[in-house]
């Protein structure tokens, strides 16, 4: 065979080999890129219908959905199997698809509640505090760091929330409670937290991370809380603080602070600009002190703060006051702010949302003190709440009660009312 012969041959061979080598690669991409029809499917949304809710959870967490989940009683589907689903079998995934569905509480039984006591028209605790003070040098009662209790030392507070867990109690918001949006766990009672004064020691700032973040006091209340959060993420933790002028007296830090706070599961309300007395005051001065809290709030987390006032010095004490009316609906320098609750200096826990009595615009809340047991302190009221305490049922779409209750319950409702 000729030279000339050999390079033709040598040349197709190694043609014939790149074509080969293409090939294989071309074939390789297809397989890696292209889905196969396996993974397609699992792109595409299954029927859920009596499975477990734990299969929910995990579509929520592969293909990052925003799950909401809405509880009934029902004779058919076991307890927390899925009885109905938004998203139609076979739609295909998004990140971000919303997926709604309806779980069920099992077969309604009345025994069953009956016997655990289940009582949404029970009272709720609105707990009532100031400052929350890092000190062990105390002369008072118990936590009291002052005579009359208003403030409350850091090792006490600590005891006052394990205290409330362990015996059943899981924080709701203010506002929540207030609008009868009331999701406590089956069998567990809800108690709001609240602060008043807007003071350094409600959230203390020491100073702020690489990122610009604030960093907290580990022994002021927001830093007890948060601890607390992370030990216990079943209490739902939360509280409602009310501010004068002056914010957290921080001032460089204020608007960080509050920022923080809606951005991490609390809320800011109103306890007017110089801790006025309403009842000694002009009407002018009212909605002018009312109406400077409310607009500050505006200015820094607009749209983010609740309407909600805490009386200063539990004042006017009747809603029948002359300026009363300013309280709930304050017009200054051409604006107006409508509000929709307020809060009176505290003795005993209020009643529930759903009772006929329920007045938002004037509630009751529960001095946080120590008292030996006297003066509607902490161990006196948690006494009276073991008999007449809200217990839940844990769907926020029924009202559960017994029979005995019926003309306690509210005409408003829209949830259904189960008696037993």
């Amino acid at each position: 065979m000729t030279k000339k012969r050999k390079r033709k041959l040598n040349t197709k061979g190694i043609i014939l080999f790149l074509i080969i080598i293409i090939i294989i690669i071309a074939l390789c991409i297809f397989f890696i890129v292209k889905p196969s029809k396996e993974q397609e499917e699992d792109n595409l949304m299954i029927n859920l219908y009596n499975q477990e809710l734990t299969k929910a959870n995990e579509l929520k967490e592969d293909y990052g959905l925003n799950l909401n989940i809405t509880y009934e009683y029902n004779d058919e589907i076991a307890k927390d199997h899925i009885i109905s689903q938004s998203i139609k079998e076979g739609s295909k995934l998004k990140e971000g698809d919303t997926l709604n569905i309806v779980v069920s509480l099992g077969k309604l039984d009345k025994e069953k509640l009956a016997s655990d006591n289940i009582n949404e028209l029970g009272k709720v605790p609105i707990m009532m505090y100031h400052g929350i003070v890092n000190t062990e040098d105390n002369e008072y009662t118990g936590g009291n760091v002052d005579k009359d209790g208003y403030n409350r030392t850091a090792k006490a507070f600590r005891e006052d929330l394990e205290f409330y867990y362990e015996n059943g109690y899981r924080m709701v918001s203010l506002k929540d409670y207030i609008n009868g949006q009331i999701d406590t766990e089956y069998g567990k009672s809800p108690i709001v937290l609240t602060f008043d004064d807007g003071l350094e020691n409600n959230i203390k700032v020491t100073g702020l991370d690489d990122d610009g973040n604030i960093i907290i006091d580990e022994n002021s209340a927001v830093g007890i809380l948060e601890s607390f959060k992370k030990e216990h993420p079943d209490m739902n933790v939360t509280a409602t603080f009310f501010v004068n002028g002056g914010m957290f007296n921080q001032p460089e830090y204020n608007e960080k602070i509050l920022k923080w706070l809606v951005a991490n599961g609390y809320d800011v309300g109103n306890h007017t600009q110089n801790h006025l007395d309403i009842k000694t005051s002009s009407s002018d001065q009212v909605q002018k002190e009312i109406a400077y809290v409310y607009d500050e709030l505006e200015k820094y987390i607009p749209g983010e703060y609740v309407n909600i006032i805490a009386l200063p010095f539990g004042s006017p004490y009747v809603k029948t006051h002359e300026n009363y009316q300013y309280v709930l609906n304050t017009t200054y320098n051409n604006k107006t702010y409508e509000t929709i609750g307020a809060l009176r200096v505290g003795w005993e826990p209020e009643v529930s949302p759903f009772n006929k009595d329920f007045d938002p615009t004037f509630l009751k809340r529960c001095r946080a003190y120590d008292n030996n047991g006297e003066e509607f302190d902490i161990e006196m009221v948690f006494n009276m709440l073991e008999t007449t305490k809200y217990i839940s049922d844990g769907n926020e779409n029924t009202i559960v009660t017994s029979e005995d209750n019926q003309d306690q319950v509210s005409s408003d409702l829209t949830q259904e009312i189960i008696y037993y």
